[in-house]
C-alpha cells in the first residue's frame, strides 16, 4: 500500500512541476527555484526502523550554518550527515536544540560562513498567507537529490489555516498548533523540514512529517507557518513558545532549554524529575533524556541515556507504559526503579513529588 502512495505522489509531484514549468515560466519560476534551492540542505541520519525513511530536509537560517528541520528520528545518531547545493558534505553535524512541543530542531554546520540563508525573524514579521495563496514547496521527498542535485519543488495553493489534529501511528502528534493545509501532496517520506514559500520564494513556513488527519484517518499535507505558536498548560501556569523566538535564541545563546521537561506526561499525580526521549516509533524504548536539576532522580544518580527496565518490580517495555504507569503514583510514593547503564543494571529508590510546573533551569 505504501508503495502504491509513493508512486502515486511521485506522479502527482512530476506533474506538478511540469505544470509549473509551464504556467508559469514567464514568472522566472527557474530563478525562483535556484535561489530556494542554495537555502536548502539534505539530511541524513538515523534508519533501521519500518516505515521511516533515514533521510530528511532542512533550510539554512544563519550564514554560519545553522539549520533549521523537524525533530524527528533521524537526528537520533552520531552519525548525522548533511550535504549542501553546491555539492559539500557535512559529516557527524551537531544537534544543537531540540524542542518537541514545536517538533522542530536546530543543527550546526562547522567552519562555515556567508551561506545564503532564510531571515526567520524577517520572514515572520510579515502577515500570513491566505486562503487560496499560490505557493511552492521545496524538500528532498523519497531521497530524489544528494549532493549538488536540487531539490523536488511542488506548486499549489493554500487550502485552509487551522489547528493541527494528526498522529503517526497510534501515537498523536507532539505539535498540534495552527498550520497551513496544502492542496499539493507535500508531506512524503524525508519531506519534513522543507520549505513552503510564494511565488517569490519568500518563506511562509516549514513543511511537517507525515501525519494521519484524526477526524477524517486521511493523510494531511501541511505546513507550519513561522508566526506558529503553541502554548502548554502546567500544573500552575501556562507558557508558551513559538517557532521565531525557538531560532532567535538559539542562535544568540547556542543552545535551548526544551518546553516539553515541563511537562507532565499522561495525567501525572507526582514526578520525580526524568523526562524520556521523545516518543517516535510504536514501542520507544524508555531511554531518559533528560534529569531536572535537583529533583529526586538527579539526587539518586539518575542519568541521561539509562533505560528504565522496571518500576517496583514491573517491566517497562515502552515511553508509553512509562507514562501509564508513573500515572498511577501520588506525591510521597516510594519508587524503586532498575535503569540499565551500557551493560549493567543499577537499582535507585526514588520519591514522587508534586509537580512545581516551574523551570529550574540546566546549569
Amino acid at each position: 500500500m505504501f508503495r502504491i502512495r509513493s508512486i502515486v505522489c511521485s506522479l502527482t509531484a512530476a506533474a506538478g512541476l511540469l505544470l509549473a514549468g509551464s504556467v508559469f515560466a514567464q514568472d522566472r519560476f527557474g530563478n525562483v527555484s535556484d535561489q530556494v534551492n542554495k537555502k536548502m540542505v539534505k539530511l541524513f541520519g538515523a534508519g533501521g526502523f519500518k516505515g521511516l525513511a533515514a533521510y530528511g530536509t532542512g533550510m539554512i537560517v544563519s550564514p554560519d550554518g545553522y539549520v533549521l528541520t523537524v525533530a524527528s528520528h533521524i537526528l537520533d545518531t552520531t552519525d548525522l550527515r548533511v550535504h549542501l547545493s553546491d555539492g559539500r558534505r557535512f559529516d557527524n553535524v551537531k544537534v544543537v536544540a531540540i524542542e518537541p512541543v514545536l517538533d522542530v530542531a536546530l543543527i550546526k554546520l562547522d567552519g562555515v560562513k556567508d551561506l545564503p540563508y532564510f531571515d526567520i525573524s524577517a520572514s515572520a514579521s510579515k502577515p500570513l498567507a491566505q486562503t487560496g495563496d499560490w505557493i511552492l514547496a521545496f524538500s528532498n521527498q523519497f531521497q530524489i537529490a544528494t549532493r549538488d542535485e536540487p531539490m523536488s519543488v511542488m506548486r499549489g495553493t493554500i487550502q485552509s489555516f487551522t489547528k493541527l489534529q494528526g498522529r503517526r501511528g497510534v501515537f498523536e502528534a507532539s505539535y498540534n498548533g495552527d498550520v497551513y493545509v496544502i492542496d499539493a501532496i507535500t508531506n512524503n517520506p524525508g519531506a519534513g523540514g522543507g520549505a513552503l514559500t510564494n511565488r517569490k520564494g519568500e518563506l511562509l513556513g516549514i513543511i511537517g512529517k507525515e501525519l494521519r488527519n484524526t477526524q477524517s484517518d486521511t493523510w494531511i499535507n501541511y505546513a507550519m507557518p513561522l508566526q506558529a505558536k503553541i502554548e502548554v498548560q502546567l500544573e500552575n501556569e501556562k507558557k508558551s513558545v513559538s517557532l521565531v523566538e525557538f531560532v532567535e535564541k538559539t542562535l544568540k545563546d547556542g543552545k535551548w532549554q526544551r518546553l516539553d521537561v515541563l511537562v507532565i506526561k499522561g495525567g501525572q499525580k507526582g514526578e520525580t524529575g526524568i523526562r524520556l526521549v521523545q516518543d517516535v516509533v510504536e514501542r520507544t524504548p524508555p531511554y531518559v533524556d533528560v534529569v531536572l536539576p535537583n529533583s529526586t532522580a538527579a539526587k539518586a544518580g539518575v542519568k541521561p541515556d539509562d533505560l528504565i527496565v522496571y518500576i517496583n518490580g514491573e517491566q517497562v517495555p515502552s515511553v508509553k507504559f512509562y507514562n501509564e504507569i508513573m500515572g498511577k503514583f501520588s506525591p510521597g510514593s516510594k519508587l524503586v526503579v532498575e535503569v540499565r547503564r551500557g551493560d549493567k543494571l543499577k537499582t535507585v529508590e526514588l520519591e514522587v513529588v508534586p509537580p512545581t510546573g516551574k523551570l529550574v533551569p540546566k546549569k
